[in-house]
């Protein structure tokens, strides 16, 4: 069984920033892809940022956080970090690391990730 373990989140005030970090343990696990999605109280789960390492290490990123989120990983160890500047309030979720140990095609979607985290709230005051 794998497990993904969020940590990082927290308050900050418009304008700042915080790193979010995301850990794999259990079972021998070699993650292809791991990415980040958000989800804002009473609105649906939305891709936030993705890193391929079957893609060779290419990042993704939604429209709505380009310019100012930057996804990283380690690879050899599953972890992936979320490092977010320039917060806005409308960045205030609950967010969600998620991992996958086969191809897939749409990093946005979340249905193609089978592991995930409990999540971890990140709010944002303006």
């Amino acid at each position: 069984q794998v497990q993904l373990a969020e940590s990082g989140g927290g308050l900050v005030q418009a304008g700042g920033s915080l790193r979010v970090s995301c850990a794999a343990s259990g079972r021998t696990f070699s993650a292809y892809t791991m990415g980040w999605f958000r989800q804002a109280r009473g609105k649906e789960r939305e891709f936030v940022a993705a890193i391929s390492w079957s893609g060779g290490g290419n990042t993704f990123y939604a429209d709505s956080v380009k310019g100012r989120f930057t996804v990283s990983g380690d690879n050899a160890k599953n972890t992936v970090y979320l490092q977010m500047n320039s917060l806005k309030p409308e960045d205030t979720a609950v967010y969600y690391c998620a991992a996958e140990d086969y191809y897939i095609s749409d990093y946005e979607s979340s249905y193609e990730y089978d592991y995930w985290g409990q999540g971890t709230q990140v709010t944002v005051s303006s």
